[in-house]
């Protein structure tokens, strides 16, 4: 079980922070109609900075921007936080086909009456939601109109034919964004404004060897070493250009090492949790040689988790 205060205090996160967030989730409650909108996070973050930052930033009322490079946890920063607020979570992707109706809600029949549906970011303010901007960077400009309404510090959203949308107090917003992807641009200077922004720092060996202590309490010592020592290798090569960032998957890595207590052996787990994902076979080679120096073939569970 995720104890938020537990898990912060361990950080050494401000003890001021930790109380104004303890009293922030008394004073908002959660409608009975989201509460299964709340979810743990299956991976807790870590980084005090960061946190701390967040935290600040989101209790006085401001709008986040994750940027970074894959796998710098912008996903974990985001489904941690709104579990930390105690607030139901809306994620939205966006895609050449997110449009204001995408976002907001578009009409629909219902009892012989033209209604609103109501789209992730009316009902993000109808109850005072987290909503999740995954590659916000993506957003085509029907989109970024709405944005701009969204995240203004008025707070309301005005629907042409309908009332204006009050954003509930405890509603929030984080973007995240990465670079260099396809499909990706410049944000203008007008949205960016709307945001507190935090550049997301590498997964540093320490982080990982902690997360992963955290994760699996049973590991063994010599294979969490070589799985931290196997994913700062990757993330060396992505970062030089030699491999893309595809196989530089955290989660595949958790998975991997989850599928291991199974029995199934750990050069396949981490075949198909890390090496798999890219698709290139020059590229599948040089990971598989990386892989290869850190994770014998002769491993078997036992050399993974304590008995």
């Amino acid at each position: 079980m995720f104890l938020i205060d537990e898990h912060l205090k361990e950080q050494n996160v401000d003890g001021g922070l930790i109380e104004d967030l303890r009293k922030f989730r008394e004073e908002h409650d959660v409608s009975d109609e989201v509460r299964d909108r709340i979810i743990e996070p299956s991976i807790p973050f870590y980084g005090k900075e960061i946190l701390e930052m967040a935290i600040s930033a989101l209790l006085q009322g401001e709008n986040l921007l994750l940027s970074g490079a894959k796998a710098t946890g912008k996903n974990v920063l985001c489904e941690n936080l709104a579990y930390m607020f105690g607030r139901p979570t809306y994620n939205i992707s966006f895609h050449v086909n997110t449009d204001s109706a995408a976002l907001i809600g578009t009409d629909t029949f219902r009892n012989n009456e033209v209604v609103l549906r109501k789209g992730p970011v009316y009902q993000c303010a109808d109850f005072g939601g987290f909503g999740i901007f995954d590659e916000i960077n993506m957003a085509k400009n029907d989109a970024v109109s709405v944005l701009h309404a969204t995240l203004d510090h008025r707070r309301i959203i005005d629907v042409p034919g309908y009332n204006k949308i009050r954003l509930d107090d405890a509603c929030r917003f984080i973007g995240t964004m990465n670079y260099g992807y396809a499909g990706t641009r410049e944000l203008n200077e007008a949205l960016v404004s709307r945001f507190m922004v935090i550049d997301m720092p590498a997964l540093t060996e320490d982080t990982l060897n902690f997360l992963l202590l955290k994760m699996f309490p049973d590991i063994q010592d010599n294979a969490r070493e070589q799985f931290t020592g196997l994913f700062m290798d990757m993330q060396t090569k992505a970062y030089n250009g030699e491999i893309s960032t595809k196989p530089l998957d955290l989660r595949g890595l958790m998975s991997a090492i989850r599928t291991m207590r199974t029995g199934l052996a750990p050069s396949f787990a981490v075949k198909m949790g890390l090496t798999n994902k890219s698709f290139d076979v020059f590229e599948r080679e040089i990971v598989d040689d990386t892989v290869m120096t850190r994770i014998p073939s002769t491993w078997t569970k036992a050399d993974i988790f304590k008995s």
